[in-house]
């Protein structure tokens, strides 16, 4: 009867260890289950969170191209054009200023005009301009406005902006 016992014991503790065993097993399958729904379930929330950022842009940048906003406009330059001036009368654009003939030609590619001013060839100033047709004032005294540049050959090398006709 004791060897009985002890067969019912064993048998017992082998059907506890197998249970312990499939228990332990479905608990790790039911583990990397959870862990995969938690990664999808993350996974979800960082593409939902990203859409809603998107949508919520598109929304608030229509919105403000709805609304109008007061800006006030100054116009700082005006373009001027008579018998005695022309260009662009825009003085804290155009700083430079220089008086003299003015005569065509520059210096070795460089300007495509010059102020004749005493002192000589020295003293020229070599011009080009982009707002004014400065051949219009070949031969006549004038005063023009613009922006020096260092130039290669030329010691002084302007871009006109305005000129004023002096005689």
């Amino acid at each position: 009867m004791h060897s009985l016992i002890k067969v019912v014991i064993l048998i017992f503790m082998e059907n506890q260890k197998e249970a312990l065993i499939r228990s332990l097993e479905n608990n790790r399958i039911e583990e990397k289950n959870s862990q995969s729904n938690q990664s999808l379930i993350s996974f979800l929330h960082f593409f939902s969170y990203l859409g809603l950022a998107i949508l919520l842009g598109i929304f608030f940048g229509f919105l403000l191209t709805k609304i109008p906003f007061k800006t006030e406009s100054k116009k700082a330059s005006t373009t001027v054009s008579s018998q005695k001036t022309a260009g662009i009368a825009d003085k804290k654009t155009f700083k430079d200023q220089a008086e003299g003939t003015l005569k065509e030609g520059g210096i070795d590619g460089e300007g495509n005009f010059h102020l004749e001013r005493p002192g000589g060839a020295s003293q020229n100033v070599y011009l080009t301009s982009s707002t004014v047709d400065l051949s219009l004032y070949i031969g006549k005294k004038v005063r023009v406005y613009g922006q020096t540049f260092a130039g290669q050959k030329a010691g002084w090398l302007m871009d006109v902006g305005l000129v004023e006709v002096l005689e």
